[in-house]
């Protein structure tokens, strides 16, 4: 029988804000929250660094990005998989 390893490591999906540094990108993740007084749910936003070995992101692509060990000072997130790829590179 096979039984499948399952990662218990942290999987978001977010959105590439910056491709500038040499196999790092930077994803914009979003989580909404509610309001303790208000009860409205508002967006709150929060900026991961990730390891791109392949430098194959885009400023705009949608992607999936798992914890790992910390590879840098910053970097503590590794890609997976490219979701949604961006029309055209915004400069």
């Amino acid at each position: 029988m096979n039984v499948e390893q399952k990662s218990l490591a942290r999987t978001v999906v977010g959105k590439v804000v910056s491709n500038l540094m040499d196999k790092t990108i930077v994803v914009q993740v979003e989580r909404k929250v509610m309001h303790p007084l208000y009860g409205k749910y508002m967006r709150k936003f929060s900026k991961m660094y990730a390891h791109d070995a392949d430098n194959a992101c885009k400023i705009g692509d949608t992607v999936e990005i798992q914890m790992c060990r910390p590879i840098s000072r910053t970097k503590s997130w590794k890609l997976l998989q490219v979701l949604n790829q961006a029309d055209k590179e915004v400069v």
